[in-house]
């Protein structure tokens, strides 16, 4: 097979490297499965994305590595769970960064680079600032372009972006999306003629809630938030159709993978300002939202496109997750993975192309924000959520009840203890994220947006 070949000759044989794919992932900020017309979204406008799916296939069981961007965006990367990833909070470095991926990580972007691939990250990075270990620059990709810090990104008019470690100063009143959209054009367009790793992280819809044009929703009759949230999704999918344009101009679209997810679920509760009007969850059952481990923090808006490879028109039940990522791509690239490195994840390569998904036994996941959480899905159908160290495990049966309404537990202990043991086994401990409960009497804090 490919990935068995040596480096040299992956390198050196020039039918080889035509036949290997661009691999973009797409992953935008806090969006809801429901936020898209494809996901069965009314009021918001996302013709480019729709047309994405109906030409590739839905993936509503595709979870992110956890459920606030950090810690997420590490999995993705690195191939690991939160059970073992470095990085499993948002953890904020002054003045500016975040808590670096640490000397040593390995990401896909790293084992890419040794198949042949050109690799760059554009948009919100968020994994270490560019004097640390955890730069982007330092983690495999040739180039980047956008926020480093999450904290900087939350504005859409910043005084400053980053080209690789450089900072550029920006004109008032400038919206980075758009510079951000055109140096990833740039960089695709200079790279077409040898395959390329794109991750592109766009910050749409993430607060704080700006955008420069309100489009066709500047005279409905909804708030402002609600207009200007609906526009950010909406300017996010015209910029994926752009991308999706500039591939087929190349024609280089045949020979692209694109997978496109959020990075975790919706930071609107379903019963807020947007939440209600919106109904962002997927057809409005899902449970929870960001910084919650029930579905509805967890489950993405999964599509992925590759004409005449992944099946079009599709829907596809079948789970699989965030840090599966990193062996899919080594299995599509060729590529092999480092001596002493084991994933988390399996390949869907053939889940991808219309086969079976892989075999496995559990997907799990933690998160340190104040109270320690825990979930886990096992069994295939089955699904365990601690809220605390010191509290009980929830159970919840997925396949009659993905609302997660009925908690199983009080009837099924046997399999609450191996929930419990495999909890337990899935995690290694390390010293920046024990398993802690937050003091009584202090509230735990809401993912509200500012209006």
């Amino acid at each position: 097979m490919l990935r068995h070949l040596t480096l040299a000759l992956l390198l050196t044989t020039p039918l080889l490297a035509e036949t290997k794919p661009n691999l973009i992932f797409i992953l935008c900020d806090d969006l809801a499965q429901g936020d898209l017309g494809c996901y069965g979204q009314k009021l918001i406008q996302t013709p480019h994305l729709d047309r994405m799916a109906a030409e590739g296939t839905l993936f509503p069981q595709l979870y992110s590595g956890t459920t606030v961007c950090a810690p997420s965006r590490t999995s993705l990367m690195t191939g690991l769970h939160t059970g073992h990833s470095p990085i499993r909070a948002n953890r904020e470095v002054q003045p500016e960064g975040q808590k670096p991926l640490p000397e040593g990580t390995v990401t896909v972007a790293q084992i890419l680079k040794t198949a042949g691939y050109a690799t760059a990250a554009t948009g919100k990075w968020g994994m270490g600032m560019f004097d640390t270990p955890g730069s982007p620059l330092k983690s495999g990709f040739d180039h980047f372009y956008g926020y480093n810090c999450q904290r900087h990104a939350h504005s859409y008019f910043p005084a400053y972006l980053w080209n690789n470690d450089q900072r550029i100063d920006l004109p008032a009143k400038t919206y980075a999306q758009e510079l951000i959209q055109q140096d990833t054009e740039t960089w695709v367009r200079a790279h077409a003629k040898s395959p390329f790793f794109l991750y592109y992280a766009i910050t749409l819809p993430h607060g704080k809630f700006e955008i420069d044009d309100l489009g066709q929703y500047a005279d409905k009759p909804w708030t402002d938030l609600q207009k200007t949230y609906a526009a950010m999704v909406s300017r996010l999918d015209s910029d994926i159709g752009r991308l999706l344009a500039l591939l087929k101009e190349l024609k280089i679209d045949d020979n692209t993978l694109i997978l496109f997810s959020g990075d975790n679920g919706a930071s609107f509760a379903p019963d807020s300002e947007v939440g209600k009007l919106f109904n962002q969850d997927r057809n409005g059952t899902l449970r929870g939202y960001k910084r919650s481990l029930y579905e509805g923090g967890l489950r993405q808006a999964g599509i992925a496109r590759w004409p005449g490879k992944v099946p079009a028109g599709r829907t596809s039940e079948e789970p699989w997750a965030f840090w599966d990522f990193l062996p899919t791509a080594a299995e599509l690239a060729g590529a092999t993975l480092p001596a002493g490195f084991k994933p988390d994840g399996l390949s869907v390569t053939s889940l991808l192309t219309g086969g079976p998904a892989p075999k496995r036994d559990t997907f799990y996941w933690e998160l340190h924000e104040g109270t320690s959480l825990q979930a886990l899905r096992f069994d295939t159908h089955w699904k365990a959520v601690k809220n605390g160290p010191n509290t009980p495990i929830e159970l919840y049966n997925l396949a009659t009840d993905p609302a997660e309404q009925h908690n199983l537990a009080p009837e099924n202990p046997t399999l609450v203890q191996k929930a419990e043991t495999l909890m337990s086994a899935s995690r290694t401990p390390y010293p920046d994220w024990p398993l802690i409960e937050k003091p009584k009497g202090k509230a735990k804090a809401k993912a509200k947006p500012k209006k």
